[in-house]
């Protein structure tokens, strides 16, 4: 064990000696390494600062010749402005001897007009002497007119207590008035519906007769299948309720429009004023272009606030909210009423001796007095649009009052379907059939004809059996008799009979 100890021990010496030997020598590697560093550093330093040293130098020089030229510069300026502010001094001096001299004129300008003025103070005071007297005399009149007034306004009173008496007056005799005309109007429209109804249940029972006289015809005479057509009017019971139509809105219809190509002063084509749609009374580039002038001419209708702020859109935005302005404030709000107003501009300038035709290419006379030439495709005269407005807006205010609705307060009933009603119930056999049944008709009355004449025949045979039945009997009583041998009938005579028998 203590060989083992001392073996060990030296083992440990020797490894600690080992270690200390690297140590150092790492530690040498170390100090060799930091010191190369250390005089990489130093140098870099130095060349840094070497650096710096030439770059002051270069802006001290730098500076130094920036200072010169600010010197020089600055002295031409002095120079300069003290040349110019000699100058001034010297024109300020020219406007001083001119002030004076202006001075000079015009004082003795106010001398002469306060003497003028004094003058015209005792003209004034002669003057304001003769109207105080005429104040006076005024009052006087004024007076007398406060009077007058007085009696007037009295009068006025009584006067207008009468007529407010007769207004309560007439208003109940209105009211009562508009009271009987609701009452007949009531009347009329329940006499109305029985009439309707009870020429509704004639004609029902007449198409019924009709058509079964077609299905006999059909299926007896004829031989032929028959079918009932639609007879949607049968379930209707009473006069009829048209439902409205939906219609757009002025805006929509406007906006829609807009968007056709094609301006106000672009000339119109006949192609172009056929209607491309059958439900729509007018083109929509006519439509269009009448828009577009109204619009144009129509800018009184608009206030200059919303025209300010009209004034940074586009030009189709800036015209639809025009045109809704002027629809708003012309009543215009559905489709139909736009459809009027372009109706009513084109005969308007019909109407002012100006068709629209291909070759009218002359100047037309106008009502201002003065010839204006206008194209031949130019739906109306924008000078023209004003009075034309203005005789639109009279007869839409003519045709809305309606007094005659007013007084009864009922709606006007819509019978724009009522003759298409009727006609349809009265065509309820197709010409088609009835020309079947003028054919039937003829050969039935052929038919009776010959029935007539087979009748007769008939009659005749009858009549002849008859005869013939009769003659047998004589004859057989006359071959039977015992005179018969007496007379002695001849063979002929016997031959005879049966030839008439026969």
């Amino acid at each position: 064990m203590e060989e083992q100890v001392r073996s060990l021990g030296k083992t440990y010496r020797e490894e600690l000696l080992q270690i200390e030997k690297a140590f150092e020598q790492e530690r040498r590697e170390l100090l060799s390494k930091n010191e190369k560093t250390w005089e990489q550093r130093t140098e870099q330093r130095r060349e840094q600062e070497l650096q710096g040293l030439m770059n002051r130098m270069k802006k001290v020089e730098e500076y130094e010749q920036q200072l010169k030229q600010l010197r020089v510069q600055d002295g031409e300026e002095y120079n300069m402005i003290k040349i110019k502010l000699e100058t001034d001094v010297q024109i300020l001096q020219q406007q001083l001897q001119q002030m004076k001299a202006t001075y000079q004129l015009n004082q003795e300008k106010l001398e002469y007009n306060f003497q003028v003025l004094k003058k015209r103070d005792e003209e004034n005071t002669i003057t304001k002497s003769q109207q105080k007297r005429r104040i006076t005399r005024l009052q006087d009149v004024l007076n007398n007119l406060k009077i007058k007034l007085e009696k007037q306004i009295k009068q006025y009173k009584e006067e207008n207590q009468a007529l407010t008496d007769d207004f309560k007056r007439i208003a109940e005799q209105y009211k009562e008035l508009q009271k009987k005309m609701r009452q007949f109007a009531a009347v009329d429209a329940k006499k109305f519906h029985d009439i309707w109804v009870m020429n509704e249940e004639e004609m029902k029972q007449l198409v019924q007769k009709a058509l079964e006289v077609d299905r006999i015809i059909h299926e007896q005479q004829l031989g032929l299948p028959w079918s009932a057509p639609d007879l949607w009017f049968m379930e209707n019971i009473g006069p009829l309720v048209v439902k409205a139509k939906e219609q757009k809105t002025a805006s929509m219809l406007a906006q829609e429009v807009m968007r056709v190509s094609g301006g106000s002063h672009d000339p119109v084509t006949p192609d172009d004023q056929e209607p491309s749609d059958p439900s729509q009374p007018f083109s929509p580039r006519t439509v269009k272009q009448i828009l577009e002038v109204l619009c144009d001419e129509s800018g009184f209708l608009i206030e200059n606030k919303l025209v300010q702020l009209l004034s940074p859109l586009e030009k189709d935005e800036r015209s639809l909210i025009r045109l809704d302005t002027i629809f708003g404030a012309l009543q215009i709000e559905v489709e139909d009423d736009v459809y009027k107003l372009v109706d009513f501009f084109l005969k308007y300038r019909q109407q002012q001796g100006q068709p629209l035709q291909d070759d009218d290419l002359g100047p037309e006379e106008s009502d201002k007095s003065h010839l204006q030439t206008s194209h031949p495709s130019e739906l109306i005269h924008p000078n023209d649009v004003l009075r034309a407005l203005k005789a639109f807006t009279m007869e839409v205010h003519h045709q809305r009052e309606k007094p005659h609705l007013r007084l009864t307060g009922t709606e006007e009933r819509d019978s724009s379907e009522d003759a298409a009603y009727w006609s349809t119930a009265a065509q309820v056999i197709p010409p088609s059939r009835l020309k079947v049944w003028d054919a039937l008709e003829s050969a039935m009355e052929k038919y009776y004809d010959v029935l007539t004449s087979r009748s007769q025949l008939i009659t005749e045979t009858s009549a002849l059996r008859q005869q013939n039945t009769e003659l047998r009997m004589l004859l057989h009583q006359y071959l039977n008799s015992k005179i018969n041998a007496e007379l002695e009938i001849p063979p002929t005579q016997i031959l005879q009979v049966d030839m008439i028998h026969t």
